[in-house]
């Protein structure tokens, strides 16, 4: 009941017409969280995309300047030095076959998986269990890659990735609400600035329709794309 009393609330201070500008925005999303852990800030974007076209799917990978707050857990399919070389820059998960038979199981421990190149043929046989969940590894992402160190260090320093849904929603966590409303405002304009440089050859018309910002427990907050430069 408490829950439903505060969601209520902070629906009450916002006003669901309006476009607020961004800093407003992050203002009402910081003040409305109030979970009892630290909730995740979330960004929504509506693109004039149709992703069921291969020419207006819109997907990439974005180091964040202020990372994510959240530390992801790293798979790496690699063998012999490139394996030792993902141990030490820190992956969660190291193997080869073993680590194949361990997903197969269903025992998918990780939010990010790379793979050196050669391990993609080993890789492409989980393409049924990995693909559904967006783990699979994709050299255009970088995660098929000899610089195991590099797409590790960068994956535990607050990469996110995105990926437009079937309706040409995008949509990933771009922070903690315990940020400083700076950095979060950072964070969006930098994954904004990402996404539109991602416009697909295939989009026509209005490419970025809508932005919302929300937190883990808190309502959504339109916020003004007037204010992003296309």
């Amino acid at each position: 009941m408490a829950k439903n009393k505060r969601l209520t609330a902070a629906r009450a201070a916002i006003d669901s017409t309006k476009a607020y500008g961004l800093d407003e925005a992050i203002g009402l999303v910081k003040s409305n969280a109030k979970a009892k852990f630290d909730e995740t800030v979330e960004i929504s974007m509506n693109l004039g995309i149709d992703p069921r076209h291969a020419d207006q799917m819109v997907r990439g990978l974005l180091s964040l300047p202020n990372g994510t707050g959240k530390t992801l857990r790293v798979a790496v399919f690699a063998r012999g030095p490139k394996a030792e070389e993902a141990q030490a820059a820190g992956a969660d998960i190291v193997g080869a076959e073993d680590l194949m038979e361990k997903v197969q199981a269903g025992e998918i421990n990780f939010d990010r998986c790379i793979a050196t190149p050669d391990m993609m043929g080993l890789v492409g046989r989980l393409g049924k269990v990995l693909g559904p969940r967006g783990l699979m590894p994709n050299p255009k992402l970088g995660t098929v890659t000899m610089d195991v160190k590099g797409a590790v260090t960068a994956a535990k320093s607050g990469q996110v990735e995105y990926r437009a849904e079937k309706a040409g929603i995008v949509h990933a966590g771009i922070g903690k609400a315990s940020f400083d409303a700076g950095k979060l405002a950072e964070n969006i304009r930098a994954f904004v600035d990402a996404v539109q440089k991602a416009r697909p050859t295939g989009a026509k018309g209005t490419y970025l329709k809508k932005i919302a910002l929300s937190s883990t427990m808190g309502p959504g907050v339109r916020v003004d794309v007037s204010g992003f430069a296309a």
